[in-house]
């Protein structure tokens, strides 16, 4: 396939993986997914739990709106529960906005 991302997605992320990912303690994590029932890691046979690409994106979702708009766990969660889907917009367009700011930042750097 062409023009495919070089980026490798794996299938499970450990909870140290994904504390790295979000800057932020594994316990953190766990307080989050007991809070939060969309987020659904897997448990192998140790008790360890895999997060999948759904946890991550539901997890960037509840990390913006606690850590970057300063929201209350219980407002994120009633705004998950009441409008998740304005909220995956609104999220994605800054994402979007957000990338498109460090590429112009770079041009801006190389002229």
């Amino acid at each position: 396939m062409e023009n495919e991302s070089n980026k490798i997605e794996k299938l499970y992320y450990t909870i140290g993986e994904v504390a790295e990912i979000f800057n932020v303690n594994a316990s953190l994590i766990r307080y989050w997914e007991k809070e939060f029932t969309v987020l659904k890691p897997k448990k192998n046979k140790k008790g360890n739990r895999l997060f999948t690409k759904k946890d991550i994106d539901n997890l960037h979702l509840i990390y913006h709106l606690v850590k970057e708009k300063g929201m209350t766990l219980t407002g994120a969660k009633l705004k998950l529960k009441e409008n998740k889907e304005d909220t995956v917009n609104t999220f994605e367009v800054i994402k979007v906005l957000q990338e498109l700011k460090e590429q112009l930042i770079e041009i801006k750097d190389q002229l």
